[in-house]
């Protein structure tokens, strides 16, 4: 697997309280708001002939799954946002996230200055907020809650309302096959790191709030982050 070289696309980061206003400004649209639309594959992705055999092994299909997934071609994903280990200098510490919501790319940091980069979807909400906080909970194949905020606007949805029991795991999802939920001080921030089998939404703002991936991808995520883990968002 070629290795690249990145760096961090800044070092100034907001506050807590710019992290939290954000977050409160978009709550309805964050948790509840991961939605999914419907737009064709990009043309410009099937950029390359012919793609490695690591890249076909990391987009297999996965039948094991509770809900068995289908492969990806990887050559309809641009090979910027694929999956792929890379030198990425920070003085974050080794099992930070750091989602860059400048160029669509959430890394995993690792040891001696490397670390796991995959491409993400992000709400358009997403890029009015940042800041620090923690992975408090994990998620295999979560339920999905709007928040009555939604409900209002869309009263369609009250059938997944927390009184309801909320959507039941499953391909129709809107979290998707893992969920990394966020938390400040102890309190929920309603931000969501999730999957999504719409492969063409990433590298693009298309859901209403969330940091979306591959399913591939947050399977291999939530694989490799555990409880407690800082979370960087700039």
């Amino acid at each position: 697997m070629p290795i690249e070289e990145v760096l961090p696309s800044g070092s100034q980061f907001a506050t807590r309280r710019r992290f939290l206003t954000g977050a409160a400004g978009v709550a309805a649209l964050a948790v509840a708001g991961c939605t999914t639309t419907d737009r064709p594959p990009s043309p410009q992705a099937a950029e390359e002939p012919t793609v490695s055999p690591s890249a076909l092994s990391a987009y297999r299909a996965m039948p094991e799954e509770r809900f068995p997934i289908p492969a990806v071609d990887p050559a309809k994903i641009p090979r910027q946002f694929r999956r792929q280990q890379v030198r990425y200098p920070t003085s974050e510490a080794v099992g930070t996230v750091i989602v860059d919501t400048s160029d669509f790319y959430l890394y995993l940091v690792q040891e001696n200055g490397m670390a796991m980069r995959y491409g993400c979807g992000l709400g358009r909400a997403g890029f009015e907020w940042s800041g620090r906080a923690k992975i408090a909970w994990k998620q295999v194949w979560p339920k999905w809650t709007p928040p009555a905020e939604m409900i209002a606007r869309q009263p369609e949805l009250e059938k997944w309302s927390a009184a309801n029991g909320g959507m039941s795991p499953g391909p129709m999802n809107p979290l998707g096959a893992r969920a990394l939920y966020i938390f400040e001080d102890g309190v929920d921030t309603l931000y969501r790191v999730h999957g999504s089998p719409e492969y063409w939404s990433i590298g693009s703002a298309v859901s209403s709030g969330c940091v979306r991936l591959i399913q591939q991808d947050v399977i291999d995520l939530y694989g490799r982050v555990t409880t407690g883990s800082p979370i960087l968002v700039t």
